[in-house]
């Protein structure tokens, strides 16, 4: 069994890690970054079912990306620039100034749309990576108990993309068993949200009665240490932050 990090310490490299990608805001610096984290939880999966939040986070970046990429051809300010093609226009209403639908698509204006979409995804995967290899439950024992709200709302919001992950593999067993041949995501996409949401509103409303938040004392039972690999991630993460900041 592979060693376990501090469950706050993948979240807060992601915080910092997500800090730099943003304030630089270098494409190939993010896709380098999201190229490093799926080798990470590769390596750091131990078949736990929120392993599985990684790759969903990467198909939902994936498709933002496509959105924002078409959006921005579609609509938006036009870029002057190299023409690549050029799209019939429509005509907008005059209280809509400076927005155009349509017209010219040039070189600057598809990769601004990519540069955005890129750095979106890029956090989109950055937190995906710390949901993968950080069970919520752990997270939230090691929270502190006066912020009870946020624990709470934490828990609703960490354990959310697991039981999307893992209510998937259990629908699409099912209607495996049922005999579909070829199942869609929209065929699964109502009672999927369904689920998984569900599930993660029943996990608060335990901790609600079982008193949680409610006592200062925190138990000792297996106790979360932190340890010198918890010090050395933070401090690689931080370094490659800083890197990205002073850049």
């Amino acid at each position: 069994m592979k060693a376990t990090l501090h469950p706050i310490t993948l979240w807060l490299s992601s915080l910092l890690l997500a800090i730099g990608v943003v304030v630089l805001s270098n494409p190939f610096v993010a896709l380098a970054i999201v190229t490093l984290l799926a080798v990470l939880v590769h390596i750091r999966q131990d078949g736990s079912p929120w392993n599985s939040s990684f790759l969903l986070s990467l198909r939902i970046g994936a498709m933002i990306l496509s959105i924002r990429t078409i959006v921005g051809i579609l609509i938006g300010v036009p870029i002057p620039g190299t023409p690549i093609f050029t799209l019939p226009i429509l005509d907008l209403p005059s209280w809509m100034p400076g927005i155009r639908i349509g017209g010219v698509v040039t070189l600057e204006r598809l990769s601004s749309s990519l540069h955005e979409g890129i750095i979106i995804a890029t956090l989109i995967a950055l937190f995906g990576a710390a949901t993968s290899l950080t069970s919520p439950h752990k997270l939230l024992r090691v929270a502190p108990s006066f912020i009870y709200e946020i624990g709470v709302t934490l828990v609703i919001a960490t354990s959310l993309f697991p039981q999307l992950a893992t209510s998937a593999k259990r629908i699409r067993t099912a209607q495996q068993l049922r005999g579909f041949e070829r199942i869609r995501l929209r065929s699964i996409a109502i009672p999927l949200l369904e689920e998984s949401l569900s599930r993660s509103l029943q996990l608060a409303a335990a901790m609600d009665a079982r008193g949680y938040g409610v006592s200062r004392r925190r138990s000792r039972y297996r106790p979360q240490p932190w340890l010198l690999r918890d010090n050395v991630t933070i401090l690689f993460a931080s370094v490659v932050t800083a890197a990205m900041v002073l850049q």
